[in-house]
């Protein structure tokens, strides 16, 4: 029996030495100083912080500003786009700085590229921490009908897609 609790001990202080190197190794411990400044109840600099400030260091030091700001460009591009906009353009992802917009037809990717840079400067003036260096609309994913042994080279019958 001794040696099963033994064999759990080793194994659970495996665990914790493994977890402490991976989320930041042994750090020392905190003094507690009892004369220093701020430590008393009601001391200056004891007031509590609101959510919003907690949640920004949170996010800053985890290094999530970035991935939540994308994310809210994404569900704020009806707003951004335009409502008539949004219903043939889709934000589809993200791609080394590159914001990828999927569009219905060639014609919608044609038209917002045209458009390309007013929407450029919206997204830097109402997102700066998505890291969106440019836009690139897409125009619908079209069927390959290069199958079989007898298939044709060229653009062939099928060219008026989009």
């Amino acid at each position: 029996m001794d040696r099963v609790t033994d064999d759990a001990r080793t194994e659970a202080q495996r665990v914790w030495t493994r977890l402490r190197s991976v989320f930041g190794g042994s750090r020392p411990r905190r003094r507690v100083v009892a004369d220093r400044p701020g430590t008393t109840p009601f001391a200056a600099g004891r007031d509590p912080l609101s959510v919003g400030t907690v949640l920004d260091r949170v996010t800053d030091s985890l290094g999530w500003r970035t991935p939540l700001a994308r994310t809210d460009l994404a569900a704020a591009w009806r707003s951004i786009a335009g409502a008539e906009t949004a219903k043939h353009a889709e934000v589809e992802g993200y791609a080394d700085g590159v914001l990828l917009v999927r569009c219905d037809s060639t014609a919608w990717a044609t038209q917002l590229s045209l458009m390309r840079s007013q929407i450029a400067e919206r997204i830097a003036k109402d997102f700066p921490d998505a890291g969106v260096d440019s836009i690139r609309f897409l125009g619908p994913n079209t069927p390959s009908w290069n199958h079989g042994p007898r298939s044709v080279q060229g653009r062939g019958p099928r060219d008026t897609y989009g």
